[in-house]
């Protein structure tokens, strides 16, 4: 049991947050709205009229930048967008979205530890932190996650100890110390004389990735309500207590040096970057002490699947992101419409276009009336990338999650002859592409390793 003394302390760290936290539990695309909703549902949840009123206003902000939270269908119901993670509003209420089921069944937990997993090999974090046992035994909401996690790696740090480093101090004092700065020394009025204006270095623990992690233990202090993440926050926080706060967090992460000397660090630097918005997609926050963590599901499953493959690259072969150097047509001396595929899998002449989407696909759905809920905007999109980057001959991969109903790879798709595409599974908990059809085998071995 905790001592009154200490409920005390804890409560005046956390300043006015309220200690009935609303937590709701919901998938990407469910609704919300201020009326009953059934209990347990991933699909539709109840929020407080405050709540509600605070995502409108939150998602006409964002919807000027370019963002979507919601999608507005009525005065009493909302409906998210594709974001998943966790949404703090100011009333006390925890919005945690979930990504959608991949086998059709409505299971919390599952989907939980799936972005876990998730979210854990796109971040590049060390491999022990993702294993199962470690994602299975914090059984918190995402945000708390994010903040253990950090504290974690921060204890190890510390534990291993922080890097002081030299810096320059110009200063004025009534004895010499270090340099003697003449200029400024003669331009002293009369009065000041007997001062003397010095410069000199102090090795201490003030530089950049210091700083950052002060102000991130900062956040976690003020904003965690489990026992555990704040027992160990104010551990931690009394081995930075001197540690200058960072003003200028940009700043900051682009000295973040990572030399082999600062190798220690690698291993808190995403957790801190999530913790200081430096690296989260979209982040919704107020002048409370809530924290909101959203990430485009799309931009997840791309990023998990990339450094998936990027592991089982064949010697020679490489993975390239994002490849933007075809247009679609030229129009008065410029190159109009940008092409811009996933990923391009090359190894010598070997070229393979790889697409990914966050979408279900059902076998089951053949025939020309339901295309297995192809979309056909898809297919034209990879019409353009074949000719564009593959000249009109090669085979191309669009890539899906797989679900109960797509575990195998479906029929190719033949634009012409020599130009194929293949729509594979991705299993996501082994991160692995399902087996391609056997026109594929060959151009696909050479580039990933097998199965």
């Amino acid at each position: 049991m905790l001592s009154t003394a200490w409920k005390a302390t804890k409560a005046s760290c956390m300043g006015s947050q309220p200690d009935g936290m609303h937590h709701v539990v919901v998938r990407e695309h469910a609704r919300l709205t201020v009326d009953p909703a059934p209990t347990g549902s991933l699909v539709e949840a109840q929020v407080t009229e405050t709540a509600f009123e605070w995502l409108c206003r939150e998602s006409a902000r964002l919807s000027r930048t370019g963002a979507s939270l919601v999608q507005i269908e009525g005065r009493r119901l909302l409906r998210l967008d594709n974001y998943v993670g966790v949404v703090e509003t100011p009333c006390g209420t925890r919005i945690e979205i979930l990504p959608k089921s991949v086998d059709g069944a409505e299971d919390a937990p599952a989907a939980r530890r799936l972005l876990k997993r998730m979210l854990a090999r796109c971040l590049d974090l060390p491999r022990r932190e993702t294993g199962p046992a470690d994602i299975e035994a914090f059984r918190t909401p995402l945000t708390e996650w994010v903040m253990h996690a950090f504290l974690e790696e921060l204890s190890i740090l510390v534990k291993k100890g922080i890097r002081f480093d030299y810096r320059a101090v110009r200063e004025q004092q009534p004895y010499l110390r270090g340099r003697l700065e003449t200029v400024r020394q003669l331009r002293q009025p009369p009065g000041r004389a007997h001062l003397f204006q010095i410069e000199h270095d102090v090795f201490d623990a003030d530089r950049p990735e210091n700083r950052l992690l002060a102000s991130a233990l900062d956040i976690v202090r003020l904003r965690t309500r489990e026992q555990r993440n704040w027992r160990l926050a104010h551990e931690l926080a009394a081995v930075l207590h001197e540690v200058p706060r960072s003003q200028n967090v940009a700043a900051d992460f682009r000295r973040w040096q990572s030399n082999r000397l600062m190798g220690s660090y690698r291993a808190v630097r995403p957790w801190c970057a999530l913790l200081l918005d430096e690296s989260v997609p979209m982040s919704v926050h107020g002048a409370w002490r809530g924290k909101s963590l959203l990430f485009p599901m799309e931009t997840v499953f791309e990023r998990y699947v990339e450094v998936c493959l990027r592991a089982q690259l064949q010697p020679g072969a490489r993975l390239r992101p994002q490849a933007s150097h075809e247009y679609l047509c030229e129009h008065a001396g410029d190159r109009w419409f940008n092409l811009q595929p996933d990923f391009l899998l090359e190894a010598g002449d070997s070229r393979i276009v790889l697409d990914t989407k966050w979408k279900r696909v059902d076998s089951h759905l053949i025939g020309t009336k339901d295309k297995y809920g192809l979309r056909q905007a898809d297919f034209y999109q990879l019409f353009a990338y074949g000719h564009r980057y593959l000249g009109g001959a090669g085979d191309m991969l669009l890539v899906y999650p797989v679900t109960t109903d797509f575990r195998e790879a479906l029929p190719p798709f033949n634009y012409t002859p020599e130009l194929q595409l293949a729509v594979v599974p991705f299993d996501l908990i082994s991160g692995r592409l399902m087996p391609v059809p056997k026109t594929f085998t060959e151009r696909v071995a050479s580039l990933l390793a097998p199965c």
